[in-house]
């Protein structure tokens, strides 16, 4: 692990500030994850999954990722588009998927299940027809596991690109972290092992199609406030390393082309990522939770 940095205090409040934004909640969607006192998460403290998601710039990259791979599929893709907020309020949509991967990781267990229980009824109501002509619902297993595969491959793989390589059994033990989590949304067959994620992936990808709603989707993150307004001159290129994290083969398939990182931007990319993971977030989710459990705020961010 990284040493934490250490910077300025009036330097080190306003980086704070400015990435507790980024983890930041929608209206009515505030949450203690100090409390209660000592009640453990879904997933343990000590494990690689802690140590990714306390990132906030790879949760991002790692985020839209994700949401690109679900729209490549059509029935996600339509499940998700005519039944979401997105195209009309991309940021409360936005901040609510990041609470529920906060929730997930560091959220008190009673609090991650009532949460995760919540979603799995909503999905129930949400069925249609693809613009292919096939129907879809929410729930169907085979979705649920490539949501949830999605989303583990954009958070590891965008810490792993950008922040610190992790070894095999590192990854490996981040997906199989996930279970618990994946097995309440009813994905019983999400990916647990980095060979398990590469056969699901193969078994998809005749599946995975271009949209002009995957385009939509870019340019609609490009202009959404999503990022601190000192860092919204980087979102563009933020996106572009998320799209980046695809396989060369996808991105094409997809007209990404004109979506992937530049060489500089690259180094640009691990820079910012890499310093994020230095400072630490006393006042995020991963802190909070720390202490919730009698650990010191910032131990997460201390030297491995």
């Amino acid at each position: 692990m990284i040493d934490a940095l250490t910077l300025p205090e009036p330097l080190l409040r306003r980086i704070g500030a400015a990435a507790s934004e980024m983890m930041g909640s929608a209206p009515g969607m505030d949450f203690d994850f100090a409390a209660p006192v000592g009640e453990a998460a879904l997933i343990g403290s000590g494990s690689v999954s802690w140590r990714v998601f306390k990132n906030p710039v790879t949760l991002f990259i790692g985020g839209v990722a994700a949401v690109i791979l679900e729209l490549a599929e059509p029935g996600v893709r339509d499940g998700v588009w005519e039944h979401s907020s997105f195209r009309t309020d991309a940021l409360t949509r936005l901040r609510r998927t990041g609470l529920a991967a906060m929730m997930s990781v560091y959220g008190p267990r009673s609090r991650a299940e009532a949460m995760i229980a919540g979603v799995v009824r909503a999905h129930g109501r949400v069925t249609g027809i693809t613009s292919e002509g096939t129907p879809y619902h929410a729930n169907d297993p085979v979705l649920l596991d490539w949501v949830q595969a999605t989303a583990s491959f954009g958070f590891v793989r965008a810490y792993h690109s950008y922040v610190e390589r992790l070894s095999y059994r590192e990854r490996d033990s981040a997906l199989a972290e996930g279970a618990t989590v994946a097995r309440l949304y009813g994905a019983v067959g999400a990916p647990g092992s980095e060979a398990k994620m590469a056969a699901l992936f193969a078994w998809m990808d005749p599946r995975l199609v271009p949209s002009p709603i995957i385009l939509e989707f870019l340019e609609i993150m490009a202009k959404v406030p999503a990022l601190p307004r000192a860092a919204r001159p980087f979102q563009r290129m933020l996106l572009r390393a998320a799209v980046s994290l695809l396989p060369d083969v996808l991105i094409d398939r997809l007209g990404l082309e004109d979506w992937r990182l530049r060489g500089f931007e690259r180094r640009l990319v691990r820079l910012i990522a890499r310093t994020a993971d230095r400072v630490p977030l006393l006042g995020s989710p991963p802190a909070k939770a720390s202490e919730r459990l009698g650990l010191p705020a910032d131990w997460l961010w201390r030297k491995g």
